[in-house]
């Protein structure tokens, strides 16, 4: 037998014959992302990174000692329960009757390892090939992706925008036919920080009673709401029986982002099939993750508030800021979410705005394609950051950019 290498033959297989073998949807799927940015802010130092959704405060010493004292009490094997621990599922029972102002038992919710696993699991629940969900933009890029990973086909129905972005109804229940499963929104929304009325849950809610289409809404920045605590949620009006899923998750609220934890919230009657689902994608959220957790709704209502208050005085700040820079297009202030969403006239594409942002100001920002094409004029910031760190980014923008 020889021992030379195979790779020269003429039957060998090549690299492309394997990524012909593999699923289309994951053939044709890119990770499209500021990676390109990323690498220049390397090569430049000194850039204030605003461009990422993830602030700079360290997840809080109480839940980091509750994590660790799950660990040191030898929590490190499987979790009994595929939907979660029952100090974390009880605590996400009181949290939600709470602020929604209805019960939530444990049977309506299922603990995951991230808000977008979580949203994917739910995805995974309606979604077959030849099925499409509507969904509003602009929008967060992981849910057009994820509907494509799944088989599904993304139709975007993009809000209006004149001085802020607004929900056409009519437009997007024009946008569903027999084939739709589900539509999907971010309340309140990455990048706009839009943010659906009670009054727009209810019409959502009205329509899927008439038609069946399930309603997925994304709720991770709810707590992060300047015109009150929280803000209004499926939940506040939905019953157990309806063809509803809430995704959470605790990366934005409580500093979390690395922890890899959140939740679907869901009628009682799929708690089993979502139990299975949980067993066969990933066996449950580990042990001293859901520890953490169930401190931070238990004691973190501070942080919460904290937080909060950061993103809204950097917010503030944009907003006092950005309005010196000559032909900037601001929307009205955003009512939550941790993002001012802005473009300039003239530029009909941010990206390269992005980069000349970058190379004068030492500032990384997102640019909007990222988010769909009704938003690619529009730059993306974060202002999740100490205040001071966000007053020198801005200064520095305005100085480049005047």
């Amino acid at each position: 037998m020889s021992l030379l290498p195979q790779h020269n033959l003429p039957n060998a297989i090549s690299g492309r014959d394997a990524l012909e073998g593999i699923r289309a949807q994951i053939r044709d799927m890119r990770t499209d992302n500021i990676a390109v940015l990323a690498k220049r802010a390397r090569e430049l130092g000194g850039v204030i990174p605003l461009w990422f959704g993830e602030g700079d405060v360290v997840t809080p010493a109480f839940i980091r000692d509750a994590a660790k004292k799950a660990l040191d009490d030898g929590a490190t094997f499987y979790v009994p329960n595929m939907r979660g621990l029952a100090t974390l599922n009880e605590a996400l029972s009181d949290y939600q009757t709470h602020w929604h102002g209805r019960p939530i038992p444990i049977e309506r919710t299922t603990v995951a390892p991230g808000g977008m696993q979580a949203l994917y699991m739910a995805l995974e629940l309606l979604v077959d090939v030849g099925t499409n969900v509507v969904y509003v933009a602009p929008q967060w890029p992981n849910i057009h992706n994820a509907i494509h990973l799944i088989g599904g086909e993304p139709r975007a129905v993009s809000l209006d925008f004149d001085t802020d972005w607004r929900l056409d109804l009519d437009k997007l229940f024009a946008r569903c036919d027999a084939r739709t499963r589900a539509i999907f929104l971010s309340t309140p929304c990455n990048p706009t920080g839009w943010t659906a009325s009670r009054e727009e849950m209810q019409a959502l809610l009205d329509f899927s009673r008439r038609t069946g289409i399930w309603i997925i809404s994304d709720e991770v920045y709810a707590r992060l709401y300047f015109d009150g605590e929280i803000a209004p949620s499926i939940l506040q009006v939905a019953e157990d029986g309806d063809r509803v899923i809430a995704i959470n998750s605790f990366s934005k609220a409580w500093a979390m982002t690395g922890w890899r934890v959140g939740w679907l919230t869901h009628p009682s009657a799929i708690a089993d099939q979502l139990g299975a689902m949980t067993q066969y994608v990933n066996s449950g959220t580990s042990a001293m993750v859901q520890a953490g957790a169930a401190a931070a709704l238990r004691e973190g209502e501070p942080l919460v508030a904290e937080i909060r208050g950061r993103i809204k005085a950097g917010l503030d700040l944009a907003y006092e800021k950005l309005p010196q820079i000559p032909g900037i297009i601001l929307p009205e202030k955003p009512r939550g979410g941790m993002y001012a969403f802005f473009a300039l006239q003239g530029e009909a594409d941010a990206t390269a705005l992005c980069e000349r942002i970058l190379e004068t100001a030492r500032v990384g920002l997102a640019p909007g394609y990222h988010f769909g094409e009704s938003s690619r004029a529009f730059l993306r910031m974060c202002t999740f950051r100490e205040t001071e760190q966000m007053r020198i980014a801005l200064d520095r923008m305005v100085d480049a950019m005047t």
